[in-house]
């Protein structure tokens, strides 16, 4: 039975097989290009493994290429609305065509994202829409929420935790849900995938956010503080918003505010008061719950051990990543 790396292998072989239209140049080049830039691949992979778990995985391949292309097609979207340049450390097709392009080529996979959906069995095509469906729109949803959040400071932590889960964590649980459908797995084992796969996705962006400020930056593989520069709304900026007071408090808010300033001085000054707002802890307990919960889920799970020992093994290193 293949693990997750060889799953991430048979996706990324299938994407380069995947029938596509050449013409009109201008449309399809950029679908190629986002498309070539590779990724960890994670939410097809995870696809099949659930499919895996309970038999056969084939009939789940088409399927979990197309949530890696809705997946590109939300991040080739995000870019624009962003107005970011680089991903992947490669320019963003907004950047490398332009807006109107971009806009058109992640049309286009969002058309292709599902008929690759609709490449699923008969028995079971109502089942998978209906999860890809609601999931595509609770994507658009949480992508509005982050836009909104950034117009102000009055967000809560129950606020920025609904967000992060329509904006991340959802996709990964539908991803393991639709490939427990199509592997044949029970209702109840599909909906504790789902829960497994959201709870990660939790954990992973509360991780992701604690990382950017007291990670290792070489192993991080990015810039440490990045989010403190872009005043990016994070579990940790929200929760000080929402604890310091008074002097410290002002002194937050206008590192917000500042247009000018050294990026060490800020990162240095804004560390400090998360530190004083004990922020570090908060959000390192608040990521274990949901990575315990997760785990407690993927327990009760039937089908494969190996499977299972697999997928306990992906939860633990993605959690492990440069603590």
């Amino acid at each position: 039975m293949p693990k997750i790396e060889e799953f991430r292998q048979i996706i990324e072989d299938q994407i380069r097989m995947l029938d596509r239209p050449v013409r009109p140049e201008g449309l399809y080049d950029p679908v190629k290009y986002v498309l070539s830039l590779g990724g960890k691949r994670l939410r097809p992979a995870l696809c099949l493994t659930s499919a895996a778990l309970f038999g056969d995985y084939s009939a789940a391949v088409l399927p979990a290429i197309g949530l890696e292309v809705f997946h590109n097609f939300t991040l080739l979207h995000d870019d624009i609305m962003d107005q970011s340049s680089v991903r992947r450390n490669q320019p963003t097709v907004h950047e490398k065509w332009d807006n109107n392009t971009a806009i058109l080529s992640g049309d286009v996979m969002l058309i292709k994202a599902y008929e690759l959906m609709a490449k699923s069995p008969v028995g079971v095509l109502p089942q998978v829409l209906e999860v890809f469906n609601k999931t595509a729109t609770e994507v658009c949803e949480g992508q509005q929420f982050d836009m909104d959040f950034e117009k102000t400071t009055d967000v809560t932590e129950e606020g920025y935790l609904d967000m992060i889960r329509l904006k991340t964590a959802v996709l990964i649980g539908a991803s393991l849900k639709i490939g427990g459908i199509l592997g044949g797995g029970s209702l109840r084992d599909c909906s504790l995938l789902y829960k497994f796969g959201q709870d990660i996705g939790m954990a992973f962006q509360l991780q992701d956010d604690w990382l950017d400020v007291y990670g290792n930056q070489e192993a991080f593989g990015k810039r440490i503080g990045n989010d403190i520069l872009t005043n990016k709304k994070t579990f940790l900026l929200i929760t000080a918003l929402n604890r310091l007071e008074n002097d410290s408090k002002k002194e937050l808010l206008s590192w917000l505010e500042r247009k000018e300033y050294l990026a060490e001085d800020k990162i240095a000054a804004v560390t400090h008061l998360f530190d004083e707002a004990e922020v570090s802890d908060l959000t390192r307990k608040k990521r274990d719950e949901f990575f315990f919960r997760a785990l407690e889920n993927l327990e009760k799970l039937g089908g494969n051990k190996d499977i299972k020992n697999e997928l306990q093994t992906f939860a633990h290193d993605l959690m492990a990543r440069a603590r």
